[in-house]
């Protein structure tokens, strides 16, 4: 448990010094969200206009001279440990990457637009890829899939698995980004999914994603600071990919992917409000919620930025919880 803390708490401090040196520059330079971006945040409350986006440099840096630093210590001490946390540290950064170009688009030259959608997905998906190749082919993970309750791993044809491990890295991070919209919301939700999977880690004895589940946390707390409500600054797409990828990539890791449906319930049900929404829209030509993803719908109906964020992370923690009562 003191190596864990240590992690976390050197992860927490780093975070907090490169969000100190990054926000005023952000601000100085009026690196701002884009009116598209805005939408109904700047319709209830205009002060977001003056709040700086791209804060997802902070936790992409952080995460970046953390991982470096961890990774040099432990390679002196225990070689296997450093070079698995390597696969880990690539889906994360590679997806922050993808993201931080999306947000450079848009913010810094002014193209709204940003990335295409077929170029980001492109992206995620040769992503994604290469990181399921370096679990399979390079680190001999295998295909068994943890089936929760039944203490059960089904190993999976890998014709199977490729596709399957595809979705839920690609469909987690698009779920996570569709959970950024409220101060604090994505950030507090996957620090607590962040959590659950640190545990479970700790639990099974996975020393390495233990090492990255707790930079991530600390980064994230960090980054929370100036990211609750009222917020000094928005991730971006640089932080939710990020997120994203960190969160997929560690469950499959694991093998246990499925935990997901518990844990991550939240970005769950953003996405399926709004496919619901596209859908009803389509064929009734009215709208099923206010606006979607649903946590716009709450604020429509009145609820308060900080009450949205407790709500949505008391489902969440329950969720976590469900997802450690069932690796037992």
């Amino acid at each position: 448990m003191n190596f864990q803390l240590k992690i976390l708490l050197l992860s927490y401090v780093v975070s907090t010094i490169i969000a100190c040196i990054v926000i005023p520059i952000l601000r100085r330079r009026n690196i701002k969200q884009t009116e598209r971006e805005l939408g109904i945040q700047e319709t209830i409350v205009g002060r977001k206009s003056t709040v700086p986006t791209m804060g997802g440099l902070i936790i992409i840096a952080s995460t970046i001279v953390l991982s470096v630093f961890l990774f040099f210590n432990y390679n002196a001490e225990d070689p296997e440990i450093a070079s698995r946390l390597l696969p880990m540290i690539f889906v994360t950064i590679g997806f922050g990457a993808i993201g931080l170009i999306d947000d450079f688009k848009k913010v810094i030259l002014r193209n709204e637009d940003g990335l295409s959608p077929k170029a980001k997905m492109f992206g995620l998906i040769i992503i994604a890829a290469i990181y399921i190749c370096l679990l399979l082919f390079a680190f001999k993970n295998g295909t068994e899939t943890f089936i929760p309750f039944v203490d059960v791993y089904w190993t999976m044809p890998i014709w199977l698995y490729i596709p399957f491990a595809l979705f839920i890295i690609v469909g987690t991070t698009n779920a996570v980004n569709l959970t950024d919209g409220v101060d604090g919301l994505a950030t507090t939700v996957t620090t607590v999914i962040m959590a659950a999977l640190t545990v479970i880690s700790i639990i099974m004895g996975i020393k390495e994603v233990t090492i990255f589940g707790c930079i991530i946390m600390g980064v994230e707390l960090g980054y929370l600071i100036f990211n609750i409500h009222p917020a000094h600054i928005f991730m971006g797409d640089t932080g939710s990919l990020l997120l994203g990828g960190a969160i997929a990539g560690i469950s499959l890791y694991m093998k246990m992917p499925l935990l997901l449906l518990f844990m991550a319930i939240i970005p769950i049900c953003e996405t399926v409000s709004v496919i619901l929404q596209v859908l009803y829209y389509k064929k009734t030509k009215k709208r099923l919620f206010k606006m979607a993803p649903i946590h716009h719908h709450f604020q429509l109906t009145g609820w308060r930025e900080n009450r949205i964020v407790i709500v949505f992370n008391l489902i969440t923690i329950i969720g976590s919880v469900i997802s450690v009562w069932a690796i037992y």
